[in-house]
């Protein structure tokens, strides 16, 4: 058994999962949590607009981070990665992010691509699903872009067939598309536009015809799961394997984009570092659920706490 750490720095968020590693005899692994952490430090701010990351952003990150490698020590990791995603691939200025994490790591982060970001999520995602339920088709959708990945699993592990990443996601949605508060029914149409667009892309590619299962990972969709429970508190699990159709969808869609920033905060289930995105996340979640309907007849979204982190992990092994 090893004890190991993965770190994912997205462009909302940098979350921790400690975990131990076991190798079945059948060459398998599993984990098992030890600690898992998330901080909204918001580290893609602005950068869809200038191109660089904030000097502000990356300061709240290397305090996330100094916080996190002093729980490494505690707990006694033996191994560690680190992976940066959308906001760092699209920066200028990443050098200085890779400085900072050399200096707190010991070595410099791995920024990753977009499609090895979507094989480690679906890795992480479908472990706790029955393989008789695939092909599945996974969504990360993050703060700068959104994963697309189909694939099976079984006793051997998962096998990717076919992977995706596109430049949108919650954050970068936001901020180029719904200004105001709560946005318009124009703003809303061009949010819808710009994703759609943005998900053909994805479809391209990833030929989810055949997919039986739509699994959808990460914080816009966990908390999306909440919000349509009108969970009193964030339980993840309750919300770990919950179902969502695709009517349920849209009606809590829609009841976030009419919603006030204040209104959104008054829910206990949205993180504060996500009140201000989750609306322009759930826009997306909605029209990709409507083109997966439309392309391969599936109506419902299975929601999975595990993801790229799990596969990050399991990487290590």
């Amino acid at each position: 058994m090893a004890r190991v750490a993965a770190i994912d720095c997205g462009t909302n968020s940098i979350r921790l999962l400690v975990a131990d590693v076991t190798e079945r005899e059948d060459g398998t692994s599993w984990l098992r949590d030890v600690h898992r952490e998330m901080r909204v430090v918001r580290l893609g701010q602005g950068v869809d607009a200038t191109g660089r990351l904030a000097p502000e952003a990356i300061e709240r990150t290397r305090a996330a981070l100094a916080d996190y490698t002093n729980v490494l020590r505690r707990k006694g990791v033996q191994r560690a990665r680190m992976v940066a995603t959308s906001a760092t691939r699209d920066a200028s200025n990443r050098e200085d992010f890779f400085a900072m994490t050399a200096e707190l790591l010991g070595k410099e982060a791995e920024v990753i691509s977009g499609d090895t970001e979507a094989e480690l999520s679906f890795v992480g995602a479908v472990g706790d699903l029955d393989p008789a339920e695939g092909p599945f088709v996974v969504a990360d959708i993050g703060g700068g872009s959104t994963e697309l990945v189909l694939g099976t699993s079984s006793q051997a592990g998962a096998e990717v067939t076919a992977a995706r990443s596109v430049d949108v996601g919650c954050v970068r949605i936001t901020e180029r598309c719904l200004s105001d508060d709560p946005p318009t029914s124009a703003q809303v149409a061009e949010a819808e536009r710009f994703a759609s667009e943005k998900l053909a892309e994805a479809f391209e590619t990833v030929p989810v015809q055949g997919a039986k299962t739509f699994v959808g990972v990460a914080g816009t969709v966990t908390t999306l799961s909440a919000v349509a429970m009108r969970l009193d508190a964030y339980d993840a699990e309750r919300i770990h394997l919950s179902r969502l159709s695709l009517d349920g969808i849209r009606e809590t869609t829609d009841r976030l984009l009419g919603m006030t920033h204040d209104e959104r905060a008054a829910i206990n289930t949205i993180h504060p570092g996500r009140v201000d995105v989750i609306a322009g996340g759930a826009l997306v979640v909605r029209v990709l659920a409507e083109q997966l309907a439309d392309r391969a007849g599936i109506t419902e979204l299975r929601v999975s706490e595990h993801d790229i982190l799990d596969g990050i992990a399991l990487s290590l092994v």
